[in-house]
């Protein structure tokens, strides 16, 4: 057994035998922290006697995934019984093969179950719990991070196993830990959605492959999550029709066209400077249209709180969305309603024009099918246009 130490970058994982205070990869300072390692003659592991086998073939479970054998479940955060607990009450027509749960945070160990056990699947929940007597890091370091994630990596790729890897995520909505752990991977999905709604979205942001812009939809019910066919139709589903200030938009998230309700409010400002709220869109971007609606449509706006709102609890950074939200700040502000049975597409420049978007017949498609009418940049050539036609 011999014991060295290496200089680890904080920020992108890359190691050096001596500390810099500037890493030579990234260029990021005071980022090289000393990390121990200690190599072993024998890369062997047995199963030590501490971890815990639960089968849960009898159990209700939701696999996500329709595989063939058996699934391994590493229970890094939960105890076993904790996650039985939250699985039984998956409907059991989702069950779709027997699932095994191993209560374990020694990476080596998980190694040795998977060359063991072979399973059709491997959930390891979470990267960042696993650790290796090899080094001497705390569990979520990056020394650690990037040598559990490289050797379920190896391990798998050798037994031609797929592996999903449960992640945390910083403050600022990066992955935590090492670059290096998105490069290992071969698709990194982000899971989002407000705890208080019950859609939730699951984005690729990387995928060797296939494309990155696909979004899918799900609903989160008593029994698990379920995939929404017509989420249009879900987020729709409560909206109060004939009132100022709301605006059915059409968005393209990846090659999916979604109806979304835009709401809108605005109220005289009791603040020297007046209050400007968006949630579900860029704030840069509403702080545009209004500038645009002050100047080209002739609204006088500079004394108003404005807020907006995307009902569902979704993100929207489609620019297709742009004339719907000047339709709704229009249509508060005016007091007057746009018919229910439209649904607004297009995007508003600095000029005040409204301007084609791409997938355009996927949108009317979408909207028609749902029996709306389209106003789009064939509406109206400008926003002002648009507004005078569109509100009764």
């Amino acid at each position: 057994m011999k014991t060295k130490s290496q200089f680890v970058c904080q920020q992108c994982g890359y190691s050096q035998s001596q500390w810099a205070g500037k890493c030579p990869n990234c260029e990021s300072w005071n980022s090289m922290v000393e990390t121990t390692f200690t190599e072993t003659r024998n890369s062997k592991h047995e199963i030590r006697n501490k971890s815990q086998i639960i089968n849960l073939k009898d159990i209700k479970t939701q696999v996500a995934l329709n595989v063939e054998g058996p699934v391994l479940y590493v229970c890094g955060e939960e105890s076993a019984s904790q996650v039985a607990l939250r699985v039984k009450r998956t409907r059991r027509d989702l069950v779709r093969s027997a699932v095994s749960l191993l209560e374990s945070t020694d990476v080596d160990e998980i190694v040795a179950k998977i060359g063991e056990a072979k399973p059709g699947l491997v959930i390891i929940d979470s990267i960042q719990t696993l650790t290796t007597e090899d080094l001497t890091g705390v569990a979520g370091s990056v020394g650690q991070v990037r040598e559990a994630a490289q050797r379920l990596a190896s391990s798998v790729k050798r037994l031609g196993i797929p592996l999903f890897m449960v992640g945390h995520v910083t403050k600022e909505g990066t992955i935590a830990g090492p670059r290096v752990l998105e490069h290992i991977v071969d698709t990194v999905l982000w899971f989002e959605g407000e705890r208080s709604q019950a859609l939730r979205l699951i984005r690729a942001v990387k995928n060797r492959f296939g494309p990155t812009d696909e979004v899918g939809v799900f609903e989160m019910t008593e029994t698990g999550l379920i995939g929404v066919d017509n989420p249009s139709k879900l987020l729709l589903a409560e909206r109060v029709k004939n009132v100022p200030g709301s605006v059915i938009g059409v968005v393209l998230e990846g090659t999916r066209p979604l109806l979304v309700e835009i709401q809108a409010l605005t109220t005289p400002s009791q603040l020297a400077v007046p209050r400007r709220v968006a949630t579900g869109i860029d704030f840069a971007r509403l702080q545009m249209l209004v500038a645009v609606l002050s100047r080209r449509a002739g609204l006088n706006l500079g004394d108003m709180d404005i807020f907006v709102n995307v009902t569902g609890g979704i993100r929207l950074a489609d620019r297709g969305i742009d004339l719907a939200i000047c339709l709704a700040i229009a249509s508060s502000f005016l007091n007057k309603t746009v018919a229910a049975d439209i649904a607004a597409v297009g995007e508003v420049g600095l000029l005040g024009e409204v301007r084609k978007v791409g997938g355009l017949d996927k949108r009317i498609k979408e909207a028609k099918k749902l029996g709306y009418r389209v106003a789009s940049a064939e509406s109206g050539k400008s926003v002002s246009a648009a507004i005078k036609k569109l509100l009764e």
